[in-house]
């Protein structure tokens, strides 16, 4: 970008460059009111701006260096409302001067590499959202959160803290996504989470968070409804979805959600060190889209009342020690399109709908079940089809042990046929080396002629 054009005598009141192939460094942005630079190849320092800056973005860009100098001047940040620098190069620690920045509502500093442990002035900011996902900050969440009572977005997933999830995020009565996800979160699911009434996503995965599930799970209205048209916090999100975008784990991978995010319902517990059973009342969350409770240690059956949750479209279940069947209930599952409980103490049959059976082996492997799309054929009573005779074992194993053994015993009479005749009859060992003899002297004569 030529200098000039930052440099101009009269500032621009709104600039947007954003998501184009833009280069260089920028010292200054006179710009009185909107920035978007995001999505462009900007690099060095980030900027100075003007006073009466409101909206500033420079996502996705090559920014480095430190926060300092943006957010420790004086002169700036007082009317802000919108600060985006995620998906650059920042480094170093969040400066603890965040005062001055008290119009600040949305606040994304996410993928970066950033350090350090969030600083309390941050936390006396009335935000609506909060991103510090995927940059390594550590240490335990400050007690001064509590001061932050309208987040709607709370994500600080994959950074190092740790402690106890602190029960006082059950007072974020307006927080519909929280995220965080693969850190080293201990201690057990603190019960006032049930009481956020307008949470579509919870994601707790990858820690080492124990105990169990919580039952009051079933006082998440907002995941209990299947018409999200009535939810004005989800409504809020979907009118302001170019600022608010959220990455979740649905179906087995990562995606980044923007103007759909107020319609997606999801929970998270997966790789964790959760005990006890899973409880019926999950079951009463009928607008889940997606459940995740795999690599955990859960036990018990599976409640037959999951198949209720019918816009269920990922169910995750595995390596656990679960027991038992798979509830037929879930045959009424319909929209599923990723499904998985390999790995548990299931037995029995797979229950027979058009999509349990499309699933691949992969998703029932490490249990005792039967029936399609496993080869394994199930009795009348539902059970694995077992040769008695050969202890219990299925017959497709029994035929395969059977193999192996006349590979073995056809080698051992063969070999020992030729063999042992001419280790211990003389004649016929003498007879043998004669007639070796005999064809080897043939070989030469014919290989001498043909040299000649």
């Amino acid at each position: 970008m030529p200098t000039w054009f930052l440099n101009l005598p009269t500032p621009f009141e709104s600039l947007n460059l954003s998501s184009n192939q833009l280069r260089g460094e920028i010292s200054y942005l006179n710009v009185r009111s909107s920035v978007d630079l995001s999505s462009n190849r900007f690099i060095g320092p980030l900027p100075r701006v003007f006073p009466t800056l409101v909206f500033l973005m420079l996502s996705n860009n090559s920014f480095s260096g430190s926060l300092f100098e943006l957010l420790c001047n004086s002169s700036s940040g007082k009317l802000t409302e919108v600060l985006y620098i995620d998906k650059n190069l920042i480094s170093g620690d969040i400066p603890d001067c965040w005062n001055h920045w008290q119009s600040l509502v949305l606040l994304n500093l996410g993928s970066n590499n950033l350090t350090g442990k969030i600083p309390p002035s941050l936390w006396r900011l009335n935000l609506i959202m909060l991103n510090l996902r995927t940059n390594t900050m550590f240490g335990e969440l400050p007690s001064t959160l509590q001061n932050s009572p309208y987040l709607v977005m709370f994500d600080l997933s994959e950074n190092h803290f740790s402690g106890s999830v602190p029960a006082w995020i059950g007072d974020k009565l307006y927080l519909v996504i929280l995220s965080l996800r693969s850190n080293n979160f201990d201690g057990h699911i603190p019960h006032k989470i049930c009481d956020l009434q307008f949470l579509q996503n919870l994601d707790l995965a990858h820690n080492n968070i124990s105990g169990v599930i919580p039952k009051c799970f079933n006082n998440l209205s907002a995941m209990a409804i299947t018409n999200k048209t009535n939810n004005f916090v989800a409504e809020y999100v979907a009118d302001n979805s170019f600022f608010f975008n959220a990455l979740l784990v649905l179906k087995g991978r990562e995606d980044e959600y923007g103007s759909t995010l107020g319609l997606v319902t999801s929970m998270d517990l997966s790789d964790n060190s959760l005990t006890g059973e899973i409880p019926k009342e999950i079951s009463s969350l009928a607008g889940l889209l997606s459940l995740n409770f795999s690599r955990n240690l859960l036990t018990g059956n599976i409640p037959d009342s999951i198949g209720n949750i019918e816009l269920m479209e990922s169910l995750d279940l595995s390596m656990n020690r679960l027991n038992g069947e798979i509830p037929p209930s879930f045959s009424n599952l319909n929209f599923l399109n990723h499904f998985n409980v390999s790995y548990n103490n299931l037995t029995g049959q797979i229950p027979t709908s058009t999509q349990l059976q499309s699933f691949e082996n992969l998703s029932y492997g490490g249990n005792h079940l039967c029936g399609p799309p496993l080869t394994k054929n199930c009795t009348s009573k539902g059970n694995p089809i077992v040769d008695v005779a050969n202890n219990g074992r299925s017959r497709e194993g029994s035929k395969v042990n059977w193999l192996y053994v006349s590979i073995v015993l056809g080698f051992v009479m063969g070999f020992w046929g030729v063999v042992a005749p001419l280790f211990f009859i003389r004649s016929w060992r003498h007879a043998y080396y004669r007639k070796l003899d005999h064809v080897g002297r043939k070989l030469y004569v014919s290989w001498a002629t043909m040299g000649m």
